[in-house]
C-alpha cells in the first residue's frame, strides 16, 4: 500500500488490550465533545485519530492521560478503570508518555540540556542515564545540534527531541499530537519511520491524532474517524479509504494513498 508498511511485522488479533474508551461522553458546558465514544487499542499497535481540527482528537488524549474526566464512561488501561486515578499516578504505573502539539522542551537550553533535565528526573542511575541520552541523540540523528539551544531547532528537530524526551521515561503507551503538523515532505517520512521503529524496536503501543490524514494513515495498523462527537468509521488504512461515512464525513471522494 505504501513504502513505509514494508516495515510493519506484527499481528495485533490475539495481542492484549491496552487502552479501551468505553461509552465515553462529555460536554464543555453546553457544548457537547464526545458522545457515546468506544475506542480499544491492542498491545503494539499503532493507532491513528482522524477528523478535522475541533472534532475531540486532542480530548481523546487528556481523557487518556487523565487531564479530563469523563462525563460518562470509563477509560480503562491494562483493563482497569482509571477515571479516578491522578495523572502522576497514571503516568507511573501504566507508564504513558504524551507528545504535546506545541512545545514540550525547554527553550533557551540545548537540545542535550533539556535531555539531561528529563533525565535526572526519569532516569536515577547516571550510567544508564548517560547511555539513554547518547542513545536517543545517535537514534534520532541529533548528535551535530546537541550544543544547540531548542528554540534555534528545525520544526523537524524539535519534534524529534519531544519524542526522545518521552522516551526517556521508557513508555509503553506512547500519544503523539498532530505529529506531522507544519514538516515538509521528507521530514514527515523520517518521523514517520520513527514512529513505525517505535513498534518494530520496542514494542510500544503509538496512538496519534493528526487532520493530514494521508501522512497519518501511512503509518498506522489501524485508525478512528471521528466526526460529530462520534467515531463514525474505523478499521485498517485500506479499509477507511473505501468506507462511505468516512469518504462523506471526511476524506472525500477523491481521496486515496497514493
Amino acid at each position: 500500500m505504501a513504502i513505509i508498511k514494508k516495515f510493519r511485522i506484527k499481528s495485533f488479533k490475539n495481542q492484549k488490550e491496552v487502552i479501551k474508551l468505553e461509552n465515553i461522553s462529555l460536554s464543555f458546558g453546553k457544548r457537547k465533545i464526545l458522545d457515546n465514544i468506544n475506542i480499544s487499542i491492542n498491545s503494539g499497535e499503532i493507532v491513528g485519530l482522524l477528523g478535522p481540527n475541533g472534532v475531540g482528537k486532542s480530548t481523546i488524549f487528556n481523557l487518556i492521560i487523565g487531564l479530563l474526566k469523563p462525563d460518562y464512561g470509563s477509560v480503562k488501561i491494562n483493563s482497569k478503570t482509571v477515571n479516578d486515578f491522578p495523572i502522576y499516578l497514571r503516568s507511573k504505573k501504566f507508564q504513558i508518555g504524551y507528545v504535546p502539539q506545541y512545545s514540550g522542551y525547554f527553550h533557551n537550553l540545548t537540545l542535550l540540556e533539556n535531555l539531561k533535565a528529563i533525565g535526572e528526573i526519569t532516569i536515577l542511575d547516571k550510567n544508564h542515564r548517560e547511555n539513554k541520552i547518547n542513545f536517543l541523540i545517535a537514534k534520532f540523528e541529533l548528535d551535530a545540534v546537541r550544543d544547540v539551544k531548542a528554540k534555534h531547532l528545525s520544526g523537524g528537530q524539535k519534534k524529534r527531541l519531544v519524542i526522545a524526551l518521552a522516551l526517556l521515561g521508557e513508555p509503553k503507551i506512547l500519544l503523539l499530537d498532530e505529529p506531522f503538523a507544519a514538516l515538509d515532505v521528507m521530514t514527515i517520512k523520517k518521523l514517520q519511520k520513527i514512529i513505525v521503529d517505535l513498534q518494530s524496536e520496542d514494542n510500544i503501543s503509538v496512538i496519534l491524532c493528526d487532520h493530514q490524514a494521508r501522512d497519518l494513515l501511512l503509518c498506522v495498523d489501524k485508525a478512528f474517524v471521528i466526526s460529530n462527537c462520534n467515531v463514525i468509521a474505523s478499521g485498517t488504512p485500506s479499509e477507511l479509504v473505501k468506507d462511505i461515512n468516512a469518504k462523506e464525513a471526511y476524506f472525500g471522494d477523491s481521496f486515496n494513498l497514493k
